[in-house]
């Protein structure tokens, strides 16, 4: 196994669970100053409430476990820039994890996130081991057992995020990169156009929970993808289907290289509306909808699990009803 992706058992509890403290006001007057060259991110470690009307221009970045336990209450301020086209790398906010110090040591993750009341335009992206599950750490650690609990342990986790709406500009609104867990979005509303999904849950990602959402989206696919991800429960939502469907869980096989270990299974989708336009719709669940038809399948041959060996979705345990279809 590589030294890099090893991982001691986490600080204590008691450690983890210290709030944050209130950003002082320079931390306040530096946000909300107009970007200037060399500037365009700011890290976040501090506990920020902002004011009806104000505007932040720059990017968030909440990393590490420096910026554990802190609140940022938007009180209705702006994030982002209004009909800017968006780019991957130009996250509106972004929550990671701080690779090990030394080789051997722990990934530093950002844990007790909480996010409220924000107008977001661009979107907001959560990761660890790597943004997506081609990243080269989550490939290497997938090319042996224990992966799941590696790229979990090495993700943030613990983030709920209520009261906001995040208007897409091209890439996902939302995503939560491998091994993410029990992230919540609450009472929130997800909009703009999306290239691809409105939500999306990344290989060996857990326990998330999507409830009482707007999903609006203008997508090229499918609002919600549980993408090799378990135990997450997607419930009270109202989806807006304009032909695509509303959430595929599956598990992709092979893609860039990377053996998925997790299967797409013991999910809860309950309780949700999906509300649909036109003549020809998609079906708005899906349960194992690729099992394998993926030319990407043989990229991750050689090794004895998961995928690997077996390119189904292999999803087992969900429970998709009841749910309105209007």
């Amino acid at each position: 196994m590589p030294i890099a992706l090893m991982m001691p058992p986490e600080p204590p509890a008691l450690v983890r669970r210290l709030a944050a403290a209130p950003c002082d006001a320079a931390v306040r007057a530096r946000l909300l100053a107009p970007p200037e060259a060399g500037e365009a991110e700011i890290p976040l470690t501090c506990s920020l409430r902002l004011a009806p009307g104000d505007r932040v221009l720059k990017r968030l970045v909440i990393e590490g476990s420096a910026a554990s336990n802190l609140t940022l209450d938007c009180a209705g301020a702006t994030l982002g820039v209004p009909g800017e086209p968006a780019h991957l790398g130009a996250y509106t906010i972004a929550i990671r994890s701080r690779p090990p110090a030394r080789p051997g040591g722990p990934w530093d993750r950002p844990s007790g996130i909480r996010i409220r009341d924000c107008t977001v335009f661009g979107h907001i992206r959560i990761w660890g081991l790597g943004e997506n599950g081609q990243g080269p750490l989550v490939r290497e650690s997938s090319h042996s057992l224990g992966h799941t609990e590696r790229a979990q342990a090495a993700a943030p986790t613990d983030v709920t995020i209520t009261g906001t709406t995040i208007t897409a500009a091209g890439p996902i609104p939302l995503y939560l990169g491998p091994g993410v867990t029990r992230v919540t979005l609450r009472g929130s509303r997800l909009a703009g156009r999306s290239v691809s999904t409105a939500f999306y849950l990344d290989a060996e990602s857990a326990e998330n929970r999507i409830e009482d959402n707007d999903i609006e989206t203008e997508t090229g696919r499918e609002l919600v993808a549980v993408d090799g991800s378990a135990r997450n429960r997607i419930t009270g939502n109202r989806f807006t289907l304009r032909g695509q469907g509303g959430v595929r869980l599956y598990r992709n096989c092979g893609e860039g290289g990377t053996v998925r270990h997790q299967t797409p299974s013991d999910n809860v989708v309950t309780g949700n509306v999906f509300r649909t336009s036109g003549f020809f719709q998609a079906a708005p669940i899906v349960v194992n909808s690729r099992n394998g038809w993926r030319l990407t399948c043989g990229e991750d041959a050689g090794y004895p699990f998961g995928s690997s060996v077996d390119n189904r979705d292999n999803g087992t345990g969900n429970v998709v009803a009841p749910n309105t279809v209007e």
